[in-house]
């Protein structure tokens, strides 16, 4: 599978689990994402990185990433094709290591609970999949980033000028995966009556009764409920108000390889001054009519 993201329609996604619980969901058929453009660099040396080696040795870089997240990173079953925002800062990254990402990338979709695991055993050369930073997975793994900062937000409809905000969620029907993070955050918080909140297995059920006007709200990671709003059709949904959580999204990396961290780090401050980041934002998550800034690295 090296594929690149082309425009291609978009299925409905089917369950899925997010950074903080359960990912995953629907999208508009008819949504054509973008690709960017990457200049692969040539004759890149990184000495001291067994990872760069390895992928040196192979010829082509082998990403864990998600496939199942529109607008983030989603494979059509129809083409297997990739794309999304995640998808994109991966292609920008194998570009600036020196890998063209139309010939030279395979995406290997893994599971939440494998990530650390499947890096570790040096299955996979580097992960982008909203992959939460945090000390507890950082005893395990090295991070790149954040290349994004995500947190608990609101999807509503366009036309439901009632609700900008957690505290607007009193008697109102919010939706969220079972047992995920964001609606227990609710729950405990009492933002709505035990009776009003929804669960499903997955977030494309809560998309699809927000669009039916069944519930609500739907509430998860902006950076997820951004990819919906992104490949519905324009208007159709909106994320609101101010995130009530942080969820700095970083590239995950083999333990101890601080030289190939530290070259990433580099390609995502170089992607902030020339406007690279902002470019792949734009075309993928900036479709939903939101706005956002690159977070500064962490070089812990």
């Amino acid at each position: 599978m090296r594929n690149r993201s082309l425009a291609a329609s978009l299925l409905v996604g089917a369950l899925a689990l997010t950074a903080c619980g359960r990912e995953g969901g629907p999208a508009d058929e008819n949504a054509e994402p973008d690709s960017v453009e990457q200049s692969v660099q040539t004759d890149v040396e990184l000495e001291g990185s067994p990872t760069f080696d390895r992928m040196s040795e192979r010829g082509n870089v082998v990403i864990g990433v998600k496939d199942d997240q529109p607008g983030l990173g989603y494979r059509d079953p129809t083409t297997d094709e990739y794309s999304g925002f995640d998808i994109e800062i991966a292609r920008l990254i194998a570009a600036q290591l020196g890998f063209d990402p139309e010939s030279e990338i395979e995406y290997r979709p893994i599971a939440s609970a494998a990530r650390e695991q499947e890096i570790a055993n040096g299955n996979i050369d580097y992960y982008v999949g909203t992959y939460t930073i945090n000390d507890g997975r950082k005893e395990q793994i090295d991070f790149a980033g954040p290349y994004y900062i995500a947190g608990q937000d609101l999807l509503v409809r366009g036309d439901d000028d009632s609700i900008n905000g957690p505290e607007d969620l009193e008697g109102k029907k919010v939706c969220s995966a079972q047992g995920s993070t964001p609606i227990q955050r609710v729950r405990e918080e009492g933002l709505t009556e035990e009776s009003n909140i929804v669960e499903f297995q997955g977030y494309s059920d809560c998309v699809t009764q927000l669009l039916q006007g069944s519930v609500d709200a739907v509430t998860t990671d902006d950076a997820i409920l951004l990819g919906y709003a992104s490949v519905e059709e324009e208007g159709s949904l909106r994320v609101v108000g101010e995130t009530f959580s942080d969820e700095p999204y970083g590239i995950g990396l083999p333990k101890g390889d601080d030289a190939l961290r530290e070259r990433i780090n580099d390609i995502l401050d170089e992607a902030r001054e020339n406007g690279g980041w902002q470019e792949i934002y734009d075309a993928t998550l900036g479709k939903s009519g939101n706005e956002a800034e690159q977070p500064e690295v962490d070089r812990y």
